[in-house]
């Protein structure tokens, strides 16, 4: 039996990818966030501990707003808890 896909994914433009990044970390139900380039190159990971998404999003945030600085377009995956 193949297993279930937890993963969603978002196309975004490069401004939008901070507030989409705020967004899932909102929400609370991403164990990770992968960001890719227009080609699907992985450009950034961020693996999301439970407890700890609070004392890290502003690193995080500053990270994915270096990235963003360099892409026009690209594709959020979100892999999501059980």
């Amino acid at each position: 039996m193949p297993k279930k896909s937890n993963q969603e994914e978002f196309k975004v433009s490069g401004e939008q990818i901070v507030a989409k990044i705020k967004e899932l970390i909102k929400e609370g139900h991403a164990r990770k966030i992968i960001i890719k380039n227009d080609k699907g190159r992985v450009m950034l990971e961020i693996p999301l501990a439970l407890g700890a998404v609070g004392a890290l999003i502003a690193p995080v945030l500053a990270a994915v707003g270096a990235t963003a600085a360099l892409m026009t377009k690209c594709t959020i995956v979100v892999e999501k808890k059980d």
